[in-house]
């Protein structure tokens, strides 16, 4: 067994690698960028090396500096979690050459299934079915678009190397088929280095259905049963679950059947999941792709298993057998995982950042994370914050107490997709376990939208919160015990104040009067009594209108990030008068201005200044958290102002192209 493990990783994987080393007496080692010297995974570690700068490809892409890091910790091996380095063949030969143990599969098996055009070539000859579609040498896309009229649309356009939604197009309309084709290969180019492309029928209602297997280095190899991962959004998953539900006894055996004859067909020897689309009318099977990692959603078969496949993964490694046969490995429950991410759900899962002013993960839940509060959430890596795992002896169990933990969770600072991730839980095709990949396009045909909650109650409870720890931070002396009701109340009548509420351009007055006991807030015809305690340094026991309920709350001296029932974010405070300065100093730039819709980076310009402009017309691409977005010009013009250059950090709203609208003909 070894000593000193080294994770070629950040985040929630990491802290989760971490965690079974300290269980096995094994000194971890972590590595980070300059993004995350005070990440969580760093502190956990017993040794952290820095290893560059906070763009992935200058740190956690760099093979060369993980096996410095090994060699000068004393390493004698590596495991890069998933995502970065971990289906690299460069980093396996680094660790032969350096003789250091590559906990994973061989470079021959992630070799066999890192290209998804061999793949499917060796699934076919081990007698696993695969989609009908085109997987052939030539790449020109006058073939890749015969082939895919050929095969008949809908189609899928697919990279063949990489994952993670990465280089994905669905084509339905001929007129869509050369640009997707132009797109996935520009992108899979961009995020692989390999831009070549695979056709793939569309199955109309697939369920994404997964097996986990495990071989040794001896020789076995077993299944770990299956999981069903069919809500996804833009091809990446957002809930996993294990056993699939609402699967015929023969189309689960032969789901694990196909997964082992792939698995032995490439002598197999560690943790992987075979991959598959299972027709939802037919209950068809269909190969789709092999991951030869670890994958993010493992904790449901850890759950219903009982197992730690970090730990396999480390003994295999070390050359052990495997710890059980196939029949001593049994299945008990069932497993739901929600991928909680700094995502915005409302705005087309647009990535969200900043700092993690509260956190509160749901007690008696298995959470795992990379996060805590006052972590700061970068543009830089994965928008994945925490896995949130419920188990139960049935899935109608796990289902609700998963949807229990995730409406107790808080998370204040950047926007996450909790609250639509409640939502999914109750929607009637995932509570009845039968959901596909379309479940987001027929659920929310026009894009999910939060419930309509009572908002005014939200921002009572944020404006009593914010004025009681004003009055609590007030100045010492005479004036400042009278408290900012009191210096602005009239006199003979009880104190009172007036603030704007909302963000600016949007603000809303109200009325803050200041009764025995309670606050009475009014806005328009709305009106609150509300009473606040502080029950710990974040958690607030709120009495509004007579009712009880508990709120998550960090003040700022111009608002309040605040959790309180259906409400989760940030409202915006200001007095009055200070509102009313505000306004009249605030200004606004002339013309038609193309802005970051997200913090990132600024991949390319297409237009100069003094340059003709199209509306629609492409005119930057921005890059984050793995994604790409080309923005267009609202309108047709001319290009007065360039705000960033290629390859700057940006913020989500600052400028990047200014546009002079063209005059009305």
């Amino acid at each position: 067994m070894f000593s000193t493990i080294l994770i070629a990783n950040r985040g929630e994987i990491a802290c989760r690698i971490i965690a079974t080393c300290r269980k096995l007496g094994i000194r971890s080692v972590a590595v980070y960028s300059d993004a995350d010297r005070d990440a969580m995974h760093v502190r956990l570690a017993d040794t952290a090396v820095h290893i560059g700068p906070a763009p992935a490809r200058e740190s956690y892409l760099r093979a060369d500096r993980i096996i410095e890091a090994a060699l000068a910790t004393g390493a004698q091996a590596i495991h890069p979690g998933y995502g970065f380095l971990s289906e690299r063949l460069d980093l396996i030969a680094a660790c032969e050459a350096s003789g250091i143990v590559f906990i994973g599969p061989s470079a021959s098996a992630i070799d066999a299934m890192g290209d998804k055009i061999r793949s499917k070539q060796i699934a076919r000859d081990a007698g696993v079915p695969g989609v009908p579609g085109y997987d052939g040498a030539d790449q020109s896309p006058a073939v890749l678009r015969a082939e895919a009229l050929r095969v008949g649309l809908p189609v899928m356009v697919k990279a063949s190397a990489g994952g993670g939604g990465k280089g994905i197009r669905k084509v339905v309309d001929e007129a869509e088929l050369d640009g997707a084709i132009v797109a996935a290969a520009r992108e899979a180019q961009a995020a692989f280095g390999d831009g070549r492309l695979l056709i793939e029928k569309f199955v109309t209602r697939p369920r994404h259905v997964e097996v986990q297997i495990a071989g040794d280095r001896h020789g076995t190899i077993v299944h770990l049963f299956e999981r069903d991962c069919s809500v996804q959004r833009s091809n990446q998953k957002l809930l996993e679950e294990a056993p699939a539900p609402n699967l015929m006894p023969e189309t689960r055996t032969a789901l694990h059947d196909y997964a082992l004859r792939l698995s032995r067909a490439i002598s197999y020897d560690n943790l992987g999941t075979v991959e598959f689309l299972v027709d939802a009318a037919t209950e068809g099977v269909f190969f789709l792709e092999m991951n030869t990692r670890l994958q993010v959603e493992h904790p449901v078969t850890e759950a219903i298993t009982g197992l730690d496949l970090v730990e396999w993964q480390i003994r295999i490694a070390a050359g052990e057998t495997l710890p059980q046969r196939q029949d001593e490995i049994t299945c008990t429950g069932h497993a739901i995982e929600a991928r909680v991410t700094a995502e915005r759900a409302d705005e087309g899962f647009r990535p969200d950042t900043g700092v993690i002013r509260a956190w509160a993960t749901p007690p008696g839940l298995r959470t795992d994370s990379g996060v805590a509060a006052r972590s700061e959430v970068s543009p830089h890596y994965d928008s994945l914050l925490a896995k949130v795992i419920a188990h139960g002896s049935d899935r109608a169990e796990a289902v609700r107490k998963l949807t229990d933990g995730l409406e107790r969770m808080a998370v204040l600072g950047p926007s996450t997709i909790r609250p639509f991730l409640v939502d999914a839980l109750r929607q009637p095709a995932f509570a009845d376990g039968r959901a596909t990949t379309l479940f987001l396009a027929e659920t929310w045909p026009e894009g999910w939208r939060p419930p309509v909650g009572d908002r005014d109650a939200s921002h009572a409870v944020a404006l009593a919160i914010w004025l009681t720890q004003q009055k609590a931070g007030k100045a010492a002396g005479p004036w400042g015990d009278l408290g900012g009701f009191r210096l602005l109340a009239p006199a003979g009548r009880p104190a009172a104040s007036h603030v704007a509420v909302g963000p600016q351009g949007e603000a809303m007055p109200w009325r803050a009067e200041i009764r025995e006991g309670f606050l009475r807030l009014s806005t328009g015809e709305r009106r609150f009594d509300v009473a606040v305690t502080p029950v710990d340094a974040q958690g607030w026991s709120v009495t509004i209108d007579g009712q009880r309920s508990q709120a998550i709350a960090v003040t700022e001296s111009d608002g309040v990030f605040l959790r309180h029932r259906d409400f989760e974010g940030r409202v915006a405070l200001m007095l009055a008068v200070e509102a009313a300065a505000a306004a009249r100093g605030a200004g606004s730039e002339a013309g038609d201005a193309v802005r970051a819709g997200m913090p990132g980076t600024l991949v390319s310009l297409h237009v100069a200044e003094g340059d003709a402009v199209s509306a629609g017309q492409v005119v930057a691409v921005l890059e984050s958290m793995k994604l790409f977005m080309e923005l267009k010009s609202p309108a047709t013009g001319t290009v007065i102002r360039l705000g960033a250059k290629p390859g700057a950090t940006v913020a989500a709203g600052d400028l990047l192209v200014a546009i002079e609208p063209a005059a009305p003909a």
